[in-house]
């Protein structure tokens, strides 16, 4: 991408971030009309804040110079028990408190929510939402099971809870949701989308990463990642930092626009991005809106990360009657329709809800193995019986990447350090061009060898050294120390001598064996 395209896609995303674009008719839209397919499990919520006392934070509003660490408002949708005789059922308006909260105005009178934020849009349509019901009570006791669990990264300086009903849509299906808001380094803003937010909310979704070993209804064995605009680029670095991941959904995340942020983090690394990944992206942005916005036209087909990526499975949606501010609830429900370019507020809540479906399908596949799920995302959207009209589909299957010692080392692990040789040979067969440097295996065997509970995996560890260098007098040395240390003293001066033959001036061997005599005198 040259350096002006560069430019112009950050100026852009800057943009489009936002949840909700300045438009020109108000939505006629309510969670009853979306009408989410939801599952089986009443759906908990909780909301409360925690610190990361390794970095600090300044409230913007306080108009001093005050610091303290770093605030983490968390907030968390899973599978509760029956809701029968909870009363504690959540409204949009509770909802919304919350986003005062985080965007610290807690003690805003509530009368002013509308007004003060102006992404919400006070019209009569937006004022008739803050009483509807949600699908959550508000601190339901928890499904004693565990469930995989999702952390959710927000768009760009955006509250924990803008797709809220999604997340309660994953949590009636068997889902744990945990998510904090996009906010800057040191204070509420963020500074532009630049490398740096990128790598703070990065940091903050592993923040949540850590949170999650907390809950015992949690399988921490099985977590995606799931992030909107701002907060899937976060996500695609965070991907590549943590081995722990074992999903990745965007919502038309901004990897896709501004990919140069995303390659310019100490941590960008290609290969290490493993794990299957999905990027749900907004409809073709028309000519005519191109052209009034100074947007270039690239951004209607540019999928860089989805075209770079080799070692995973990788999916590529494009919902057709989405623009990028109606990939969350908050989008659909108050913000304003561009004319230009928006679809109608019924094509924009089916599109929705099909999104929530296609996101738990992706899930449902990838965390829980279901075998319809995994047909469901390997098949076309006409064959799953979705109209070309409103979606359409890419896939890109994941290469073998290069198979090295540390991959072998895994499976030695696995079968206990037993029938090594045998293992190097089947290896050998599947991967002819797979090597283990000999320095490789003298350190692990001299590793193994000093830890007085694994002495005996050591010297398994060196039958394998020499059957793939047999020639080696150190590793003859370095195998003669591990029958030392376990003790085995007529093993030790058989192999020290063999070290001996290859090598006749290694006097740690010519020291040993003396020392092995005064032992047997």
């Amino acid at each position: 991408m040259s350096d002006k395209l560069s430019k112009t896609v950050r100026v852009i995303v800057l943009l489009i971030v936002f949840l909700f674009q300045v438009g020109l008719v108000s939505g006629q839209t309510s969670l009853a009309a979306i009408n989410l397919s939801n599952g089986k499990h009443t759906v908990g919520f909780q909301h409360y804040t925690l610190i990361d006392s390794t970095r600090t934070y300044q409230i913007r509003d306080k108009f001093n110079n005050e610091f303290t660490h770093r605030i983490i408002p968390v907030s968390i949708w899973y599978p509760a028990e029956t809701s029968n005789g909870n009363t504690n059922q959540l409204t949009l308006l509770k909802y919304l408190e919350i986003l005062k909260e985080e965007e610290e105005w807690e003690n805003l009178p509530n009368e002013y929510l509308l007004q003060w934020f102006h992404y919400l849009w006070d019209t009569p349509a937006n004022r008739a939402h803050l009483p509807e019901k949600t699908n959550a009570y508000l601190n339901a006791q928890a499904f004693e099971q565990q469930f995989p669990v999702i952390v959710y990264a927000p768009s760009y300086q955006a509250s924990s809870i803008e797709n809220f009903a999604l997340c309660e849509y994953l949590a009636s299906h068997g889902y744990v949701v945990i998510a904090s808001p996009s906010r800057g380094t040191k204070i509420r803003w963020l500074e532009g989308g630049t490398p740096k937010d990128l790598e703070t909310q990065s940091r903050d979704v592993e923040f949540l990463l850590k949170e999650i070993y907390k809950y015992k209804n949690i399988d921490t064995d099985n977590i995606a990642l799931m992030g909107f605009s701002f907060g899937g680029m976060a996500n695609a670095i965070t991907a590549m930092k943590n081995r722990s991941i074992d999903a990745v959904v965007s919502l038309d995340g901004t990897e896709r626009y501004n990919y140069p942020v995303l390659a310019q983090s100490p941590y960008f690394d290609l290969d290490k991005f493993t794990v299957p990944y999905v990027h749900f992206a907004q409809k073709e942005i028309p000519e005519t809106v191109l052209k009034a916005d100074n947007i270039p036209e690239e951004l209607n087909y540019i999928y860089q990360l989805y075209d770079s990526l080799q070692y995973s499975n990788v999916y590529r949606y494009k919902f057709h009657h989405l623009s990028h501010s109606y990939f969350s609830s908050y989008g659909v429900l108050f913000g304003n329709r561009d004319k230009r370019k928006d679809k109608s507020d019924e094509e924009i809540m089916a599109s929705y809800k099909l999104l929530t479906e296609h996101v738990l399908q992706f899930l449902d596949a990838t965390l829980k193995n279901e075998a319809n799920a995994r047909q469901f995302i390997e098949n076309g959207p006409v064959k799953n019986g979705f109209s070309a009209d409103l979606i359409s589909k890419k896939m890109k299957k994941s290469i073998e990447q290069p198979f090295d010692y540390r991959d072998f080392m895994d499976l030695a692990y696995q079968q206990d350090f037993e029938d090594l040789i045998q293992l190097y040979e089947e290896t050998m067969k599947r991967h002819p061009d797979f090597q283990i440097p000999e320095v490789v295996l003298n350190k692990l065997g001299l590793q193994l060898t000093f830890d007085p509970t694994r002495g005996e995996e050591g010297i398994k560890i060196f039958e394998l050294a020499l059957h793939i260098y047999p020639n080696s007098a150190n590793l003859y040395d370095s195998m003669g120390t591990s029958y030392f240390y376990n003790k085995d003293y007529q093993n030790a001066e058989i192999t020290y001598k063999k070290s001996l033959v290859l090598n006749p001036d290694n006097q740690h061997a010519i020291n040993k064996l003396q020392e092995l005599q005064e032992l047997n005198n």
